[in-house]
């Protein structure tokens, strides 16, 4: 069976945890899209990390994990990362790095830095890690699929002088610095595919392989619905496709083999990057929410910088778990919110005078307000329930309201960091 693990909203929703406790039950957990300019937090018995390029399967040593072919794939990131989580006491997890996927490149982060310091006020609110400019290349078709590093230096040379005539147009003319050094980028390479080698596999046949042998497959996304190029708030939007749906074609499987979609949406909203965010809160309101959020706080797992903050969404949520094709909904860091007089949350949106029920096109959502329910909060420590039932009164109609507002079935509510604060439940939707 091959699941899906994906975010409904703008991002961290708390996916790293979700997909660390269902790789208990998994074989596989395939990295399908993104690079490292978001994170995963995971707390377990070794600890707490943020993961931005490994799988979250790497903490179970029984279980392969697969960097599939849509990841930004940054080869001195990923090998820092293992080499982290090893010092920390972690087992050497079991590692497949498929040989199509695509490298990302030194230049890449290079240009995305400039870029955004020339747009300045206007920026994209990048990490600087080099995405945008990286799937840029891969759909002009001057990228690096890590194969391509396995060849003669001349062969190598050529498509190293073939970039640097369009890269150094522009590093020269348009950002007024060096062009590329095609020496040291040679030198670089030659490096890096003598480090990545012991880990290049062939996925597709892999994956199939899997399949055929009943293994159980987690295909794990980064960011969420909002962020998607085609169906969030473009032009504020990531560069690869964190929809359920494009796991298939990273792993290498047939779509039809995913047969369950859990959605991850946050308790409250909170939004990675710029762009529109309707529930945003502001001022000494927003900084008691982020400092009670998250697992010691909404700051980013990559940037460290404070992450935008909101009530929930039901409008957003409910699109995103539609675009998804959602068939659980795993409610997220429930018990953030504790320490609530009350709770509000976005139930619609006035447009122009008029309520709407549906997400609406970035340039119409840009004139949206929230409409507001407000509940009573329960005023206390959640953490360590296990029975949604024992969960106070106020909590359940809080979940339960949610659950009938975005017509999606939430099965799994989180109630604290750990791996075990997790109560399964069965929907009324289900």
């Amino acid at each position: 069976m091959v699941k899906a693990v994906v975010g409904a909203n703008w991002g961290d929703e708390g996916k790293g945890k979700i997909t660390d406790t269902l790789a208990d039950d998994a074989d596989i957990v395939v990295r399908f899209q993104g690079g490292a300019n978001a994170g995963h937090t995971i707390v377990n018995e070794y600890g707490k990390f943020a993961l931005h390029t490994m799988p979250s399967g790497v903490f179970h040593q029984r279980i392969m994990n697969v960097i599939g072919n849509g990841v930004a794939f940054d080869i001195e990131k990923f090998l820092k990362e293992l080499d982290d989580i090893t010092s920390r006491g972690v087992p050497m997890p079991r590692i497949l790095v498929s040989d199509r996927v695509q490298v990302l490149m030194p230049y890449h982060i290079q240009f995305d830095s400039l870029e955004e310091a020339r747009l300045a006020g206007k920026s994209f609110g990048s990490t600087k890690s080099g995405i945008a400019p990286f799937y840029s290349d891969k759909y002009a078709k001057i990228g690096w699929q890590v194969n391509e590093f396995f060849q003669d230096d001349d062969i190598l040379k050529e498509k190293i002088a073939r970039i640097a005539s369009i890269k150094d147009a522009l590093l020269v003319n348009l950002y007024h610095t060096d062009p590329i050094d095609q020496e040291a980028l040679l030198a670089w390479i030659k490096t890096q595919r003598e480090r990545i080698a012991p880990f290049l596999g062939d996925l597709s046949l892999y994956m199939d392989k899997a399949i055929k042998e009943n293994k159980t497959i987690l295909l794990e996304g980064q960011l969420g619905t909002m962020k998607d190029p085609d169906h969030g708030i473009y032009p504020m939007v990531t560069s690869s496709s964190p929809i359920a749906g494009y796991g298939s074609i990273s792993a290498g499987i047939p779509p039809y083999e995913i047969r369950q979609i859990v959605v991850v949406s946050k308790a409250y909203s909170s939004a990675v990057g710029a762009g529109e965010f309707t529930s945003e809160i502001f001022g000494d309101e927003a900084e008691q929410l982020r400092r009670n959020g998250g697992d010691g706080g909404e700051y980013g797992a990559t940037t460290g910088r404070p992450r935008r903050v909101g009530w929930y969404d039901c409008v957003a949520s409910r699109y995103g778990c539609r675009i998804q094709g959602c068939t659980d909904v795993a409610l997220t860091v429930l018990d953030a919110l504790g320490y609530l007089d009350e709770i509000p949350v976005c139930v619609a949106y006035e447009l122009d005078g008029k309520q709407i029920d549906e997400f609406p096109v970035t340039k119409d959502l840009a004139r949206c307000k929230p409409i507001y329910k407000v509940f009573k909060g329960w005023k206390t420590n959640i953490r360590g329930i296990r029975n949604f039932e024992d969960l106070p009164k106020e909590t359940q109609e809080y979940v339960n309201f949610i659950e009938e507002q975005i017509g999606y079935p939430i099965t799994m509510v989180s109630n604290g960091p750990a791996r075990e604060d997790i109560i399964y439940r069965k929907s009324p939707l289900k």
